[in-house]
């Protein structure tokens, strides 16, 4: 069992979320960072969209209450086992009584772990196992962790050799797509959306991030409600940018002047209050070759553990 000794300031059961449902008004939820959930969950065999504990800015702690192999990826939180320091993109053994703590960074805003087999009593909803924080449903109970929670995971196992991946690097330059509304807002406003730096808002969750920079996009424009998604990003008359994440709602009636590519979100998560990002204008083709790099990041890496099993 894993026992949830502190909840910290936002810790979740996510996997890689829940898709093909937006259109009846269920949002995605998920993991901000698929990629280390598939990681995670491929350091111990485990199906690689099987849930994961999402830990947010930190300052949580847990306690295995029997013997366990997990995997930590993500950012990085410094993260101790047992008081001594461990570091994501590996898996680790765990003693019962050994308790997994996260601190804080100021260069990091999530981390992932996992643990051989999973959380068994997490019931899969509408194909997945995800928390939809604002429906209250999926994950544990229908909300983010709390002290004193109870875990549940298959056994205790043996311990595994020790294993590693290298995770593809977290930069604060992040992809955008140029959105459908340009030449609806004022001229020049996608062009500053690229061109100037942008600083995350403390008033940011897990469905969107607010974004500050040297000069607003200020507008009056208005545009009938659409549907929109991950990566978004919305352009309020105040002018400040709005980037859609995993929790956001279905529609929205804000004019779209990019949308973050799906292979650089996870960076993009990884960015707390006061940090500094800069939008780069790619194409679609780009846009599919990074998604498309991260796969073969995956493939390989599940072929070297294979071919050294």
């Amino acid at each position: 069992m894993l026992k949830v000794t502190k909840q910290g300031v936002m810790t979740s059961i996510q996997d890689i979320g829940r898709f093909g449902f937006r259109h009846y008004g269920v949002c995605r939820s998920g993991a901000l960072d698929p990629f280390a959930v598939c990681l995670a969950n491929m350091l111990l065999d485990n199906p690689p969209h099987q849930a994961v504990i999402e830990v947010t800015i930190g300052l949580a702690e847990f306690e295995f209450t029997k013997p366990c192999n997990f995997a930590l990826t993500g950012g990085c939180l410094n993260a101790k086992l047992a008081n001594k320091p461990i570091y994501p993109g590996w898996r680790y053994y765990a003693q019962a009584g050994d308790k997994l703590s996260f601190a804080t960074s100021a260069n990091a805003q999530r981390a992932y772990f996992t643990v051989q087999g999973g959380f068994v009593a997490i019931e899969s909803i509408l194909s997945s196992y995800s928390t939809d924080l604002q429906a209250s449903f999926g994950g544990y109970r229908g909300r983010a962790l709390e002290q004193g929670d109870n875990l549940e995971f298959e056994h205790g196992s043996a311990a595994l050799a020790p294993l590693g991946v290298k995770q593809p690097e977290y930069t604060k330059q992040v992809r955008v797509l140029k959105g459908p509304h340009c030449d609806k807002l004022p001229s020049g406003t996608f062009e500053q959306l690229v061109n100037n730096p942008w600083t995350v808002s403390e008033t940011s969750n897990r469905m969107g991030a607010r974004l500050n920079g040297p000069s607003l996009l200020n507008h009056d424009v208005s545009i009938a409600t659409q549907a929109v998604h991950p990566g978004v990003i919305q352009i309020p008359p105040s002018g400040e940018p709005i980037v859609l994440l995993n929790d956001c709602q279905t529609t929205g009636g804000y004019p779209i002047a990019a949308t973050v590519i799906d292979a650089d979100l996870r960076m993009f998560s990884q960015l707390g209050a006061n940090q500094q990002c800069h939008f780069i204008e790619c194409d679609l083709a780009q846009a599919l070759k990074a998604s498309d790099k991260l796969s073969a990041h995956l493939a390989q890496f599940n072929l070297a553990k294979n071919n050294n099993n």
